[in-house]
């Protein structure tokens, strides 16, 4: 049982959450803005589509590594000057992108974008998990919505000023949003957990991972490897279901209104994913969700019209949602507390390796079998090796009366 004390899952704890929540939802708007402009990048620049796909492929290479490395900047420099870096990089992006003359040059500033947007992904869910013992799921949860609640408000508010004044304006208006929003409310996040919370944090990580019989390092890497099996398939409907909608003759505004549905029932999902982490735990969620994605992956092999597809890309986002989050609180469960931010960023970014990975897949097998249902057959077969992983991991880590399970139960 993890003492607890009364600074986490307090009042302030709840304020600080609602204050991350917010960094998150300006801070994560780089990961999607430019999927917003590349239309009017490629009609700009004169390019092709693949020549236009390289400042967001950038983006996420940036956002991955990001994830990595700002967590490890929270852990050794505190989440304040963490954001306040990132955000100045951040608008340093925004700034570099408004100037590109080439796609080259904006392709570089994508990558800066993604490096400095991904602070407000890995880093604040680990720096918030400190604050929360009884309610960890949830508050991790809400805290990862940030990225899919950025992904479905800012399209909408920038919509009018894209077709009025062009994406410069666009981006322009996100550099001012990022340094006068997330500076200033970096510095209401000063205060820090106490020792005693992250001893005893550190304590009740310690005796589960005895109980898994793997080193942390050894079971980071295993989260690492199922994370990008899971993404991968959870890549498949994400970044392919428009051009699936426009292979089938029901056009891309179709295609794009099927992912914002996916996305707005993620949000839902890993709400719900949280509450239920509170009572299962991380690994057990993680379980149900992968295995609620897998059978929405076989449910699309035989979806063929509009109206299925609709269906099932509902029960997909409302299946994957909470898989993500998942991963972070195992990491908190089974994993050296101190370390949060490194270790919740390398399965962060290994999921998000992941996606890039099943995008590029799937596109790879589309082209050589000129059909998506064997993309997603591949997607099936990747998700049943992160299920496999889980299903090791909770019969491997089950309490069996052994001395980690006694010292649990005496604490």
């Amino acid at each position: 049982m993890t003492l607890l004390h009364p600074e986490t899952d307090s009042p302030y704890a709840w304020g600080r959450l609602v204050l991350t929540m917010l960094v998150a939802l300006i801070a994560n708007a780089g990961m999607w803005a430019i999927i917003v402009i590349m239309p009017a990048v490629e009609a700009e620049f004169g390019t092709d589509r693949a020549a236009s796909s390289m400042p967001y492929t950038l983006t996420m290479i940036g956002f991955a590594l990001g994830n990595y490395f700002l967590g490890q900047a929270v852990d050794r420099f505190g989440v304040v000057w963490s954001l306040v870096c990132a955000a100045l990089a951040l608008t340093l992006g925004f700034a570099l992108a408004v100037l590109s003359q080439s796609i080259a040059m904006l392709s570089l500033a994508q990558l800066v974008i993604g490096l400095a947007s991904a602070v407000g992904f890995g880093p604040l869910i680990a720096d918030i998990s400190h604050w929360f013992v009884r309610k960890r799921g949830i508050a991790v949860a809400l805290v990862a919505s940030g990225n899919y609640l950025s992904g479905a408000f800012w399209p909408l508010v920038l919509a009018g000023v894209l077709q009025e004044d062009g994406w410069r304006a666009c981006y322009t208006i996100l550099g001012a949003a990022t340094f006068f929003g997330v500076i200033p409310m970096a510095f209401t996040l000063r205060r820090k957990v106490s020792e005693a919370s992250r001893e005893a944090a550190q304590h009740a990580s310690t005796l589960n991972a005895q109980s898994s019989g793997l080193s942390p390092r050894g079971l980071q890497i295993l989260l690492g490897i199922a994370g990008i099996g899971c993404c991968v398939a959870m890549s498949m409907p994400q970044v392919h279901i428009v051009a699936l909608c426009v292979d089938m003759g029901f056009g891309p505004a179709v295609g794009a209104e099927m992912l914002a549905l996916m996305l707005m029932a993620g949000v839902g999902s890993r709400i719900v994913s949280g509450l239920l982490a509170d009572r299962l735990g991380g690994v057990r969620t993680l379980l149900i969700g992968s295995v609620l994605q897998c059978i929405a992956l076989f449910l699309y092999l035989p979806a063929g019209g509009i109206v299925s597809l609709y269906l099932v890309s509902l029960i997909f986002g409302l299946s994957q949602g909470g898989i993500v989050p998942s991963y972070a609180l195992i990491v908190r469960e089974y994993l050296p507390a101190r370390e949060a931010g490194a270790r919740v960023g390398f399965v962060m970014m290994a999921t998000i390796l992941g996606m890039a990975l099943g995008g590029w897949l799937s596109g790879l097998i589309y082209d050589l079998s000129g059909s998506y249902q064997l993309a997603f057959v591949n997607g099936i077969v990747w998700n049943g090796m992160n299920i496999a992983i889980m299903v090791w991991l909770l019969l491997r880590s089950r309490p069996r009366g052994t001395p980690a399970a006694e010292a649990t139960a005496a604490a």
